[in-house]
């Protein structure tokens, strides 16, 4: 059912999930705009796009400053953001599950086994996503007027989760696909993951909606 809900876990949730919850956001956000506003809905009705931590050392807590200036350099909001735990009905809700590392998405199919086709490293995602033909997709749009409506891009992310998981194979995340945790480190640590996110969510938000 529509929206197309993303998940992103890492593990205090003041760091790298919000800031992937944010931008993916914002990278279909950016989709949407060069279609105008007549042919599209708002980018709520299209993507739920929300996150919560392996530990709940933080909950109700705002973004990590350094985490919120990324995202605010990048044209993202922080408003309305507070830190939660993971909970299991979260997983059961999703569309797709992206953990910052390999450990989280351990912790993630611990609480639900049957999320494994749906649950990825966000590095492991982005690694395998160009391998999907996006042509072998549901459209996201109408035939008739070139629209966009939730359910045909429900459909799509639907499709394209499928779709990965079918690259995947069965194959493990890869060392290289962790995101490190820059929490209590410098701004370059910051932006550096910023972009590591950036680069997958802004892939995705493409996928989604060519």
């Amino acid at each position: 059912m529509p929206p197309f809900t993303v998940l992103h876990v890492c593990m205090g949730n003041i760091c790298r999930s919000p800031m992937a919850e944010r931008l993916l956001v914002l990278a279909l956000q950016e989709r949407l705009d060069r279609l105008g506003p007549a042919a599209a809905p708002p980018v709520e009705e299209l993507l739920h796009s929300h996150s919560a931590g392996t530990g709940g050392w933080h909950a109700g807590e705002e973004m990590n400053p350094p985490a919120a200036r990324q995202v605010l350099a990048r044209g993202g909001l922080v408003d309305g953001f507070a830190a939660r735990k993971l909970r299991s009905d979260q997983i059961d809700a999703a569309d797709l599950v992206l953990t910052a590392t390999a450990d989280q998405l351990e912790y993630v199919l611990a609480l639900r086994p049957d999320a494994a086709e749906r649950t990825f490293v966000l590095g492991e995602f982005g690694r395998l996503l160009p391998a999907v033909d996006p042509d072998g997709l549901p459209a996201a749009r109408s035939d008739s007027d070139a629209s966009v409506t939730p359910e045909a891009v429900h459909a799509r992310g639907a499709a394209l989760v499928a779709a990965v998981d079918a690259v995947r194979a069965g194959a493990g995340p890869q060392p290289g696909d962790d995101l490190d945790d820059p929490w209590g480190r410098g701004d370059h640590t910051f932006a550096r993951v910023a972009d590591e996110i950036e680069e997958t969510v802004g892939a995705l938000g493409v996928a989604l909606l060519p």
